[in-house]
C-alpha cells in the first residue's frame, strides 16, 4: 500500500480522536415520552359510556316506581278478594306481605308503604297499625243489603250498583240469591246492573179513572227543570239520574252559501252582429 496513504489515515485518527462527539440516546428519550404521555381516551366511547349509565339510571328509576306500584296494587287487590271471601279481620304489614309473598321489598319500599301508600290509600282502612279493605257500602249480611236499598228507595237516591255490592259484601252471590224477588235488577246502557228495593206495598191497582186523569195532564212542552223546580216547592224530592250522562254531538257549522256571480258589463254591443270569436282558434273559411 502507498505509505503517503498510511500517514494520511493515521493523521485522520489521530484527528477523530481529538474531537469531542456527543451520542443522542433515541431509544431511551422515546422510551421516557412514552411513559409521560397519557394514552388518549376516545371521547365517542367516554360519551357513549356517559349515556349508558344515565339511561340504566333512569331505567332503574322508572322500574323501581313500577315495581312499588305493583306491590301497592297487589295489596289492594289481595286485600279486597279475603274481603269478599269473607275474612274481614285486620292483617299487620308483615302479615301482608308474607301472604302476598312479597318478601323481597327492600326496607325502604316497606317504609312507603307504611307510611304513605296504604294509608293515603281510600280503599285500605289502618286501625292501630292493622290494615284492612274498605268498601263504599260495609255490608256485614244480605238483612243489611236490604236496609241500604230500603233506605236508598225512602230518600229517592235510587239504586246501587251490583259491583259495590259485591265489593263490600261477602259471598255476595249467595246473599243476593237468598234474597230472591225483593231485589230488582236494571241494566244501564252501559251494561252496568243496579239493584233497586222492590216495595211490595206500592204495587195496587190503580183506578180507571185516575189513570186516565194522569194520562190526561200534558207534561211535553215543560222542561224537566221546571218539573224538579216544581216538585220541590211541594216538598217533592226527585230521583237523580245515576246513569252516565249523554254527551251532546257537536254541531257543525253550516257552509255559508256560494258566492253570488259577479256580472261584468259587456262593451261593443253595438259590434255584436260584425265581431266573431277567435277563443277556439281561426275560423275556417267555407
Amino acid at each position: 500500500m502507498d505509505p503517503a496513504l498510511l500517514r494520511e489515515r493515521e493523521l485522520f485518527k489521530k484527528r477523530a480522536l481529538s474531537t469531542p462527539t456527543v451520542e443522542k440516546r433515541q431509544a431511551a428519550s422515546d422510551s421516557g415520552s412514552h411513559k409521560k404521555k397519557k394514552p388518549k381516551v376516545d371521547k365517542e366511547s367516554s360519551s357513549s359510556s356517559k349515556l349508558s349509565s344515565e339511561s340504566n339510571g333512569s331505567f332503574n328509576i322508572k322500574a323501581s316506581s313500577g315495581y312499588k306500584f305493583g306491590c301497592l296494587a297487589k295489596i289492594v287487590n289481595y286485600m279486597k278478594t279475603r274481603h269478599q271471601n269473607g275474612d274481614t279481620h285486620f292483617l299487620t304489614l308483615d302479615e301482608i306481605l308474607d301472604e302476598t309473598k312479597l318478601l323481597d321489598i327492600s326496607m325502604k319500599q316497606k317504609q312507603w308503604l307504611m307510611n304513605e301508600a296504604l294509608v293515603s290509600n281510600p280503599k285500605i282502612e289502618v286501625r292501630d297499625g292493622t290494615y284492612g279493605f274498605k268498601p263504599k257500602y260495609n255490608l256485614k249480611d244480605k238483612k243489611a243489603l236490604l236496609r241500604l236499598l230500603d233506605k236508598h228507595d225512602q230518600l229517592g237516591l235510587g239504586g246501587v250498583l251490583l259491583e259495590d255490592v259485591e265489593e263490600g259484601l261477602p259471598n255476595s252471590a249467595k246473599a243476593i240469591k237468598a234474597l230472591g224477588d225483593q231485589i230488582i235488577f236494571v241494566t244501564r246502557p252501559d251494561k252496568k246492573k243496579i239493584l233497586f228495593y222492590n216495595d211490595k206495598h206500592c204495587q195496587f191497582l190503580v183506578d180507571e179513572e185516575f189513570q186516565k186523569l194522569w194520562r190526561s195532564v200534558p207534561v211535553d212542552s215543560i222542561d224537566e227543570d221546571k218539573i224538579e223546580e216544581y216538585l220541590k216547592k211541594q216538598g217533592i224530592s226527585s230521583m237523580q239520574e245515576t246513569g252516565p250522562k249523554k254527551v251532546l254531538p257537536i254541531q257543525k257549522r253550516k257552509k255559508q252559501a256560494g258566492q253570488r256571480k259577479r256580472h261584468f258589463k259587456t262593451h261593443n254591443n253595438h259590434l255584436a252582429g260584425l265581431l266573431e270569436d277567435y277563443s277556439d282558434g281561426v275560423p275556417v273559411k267555407k
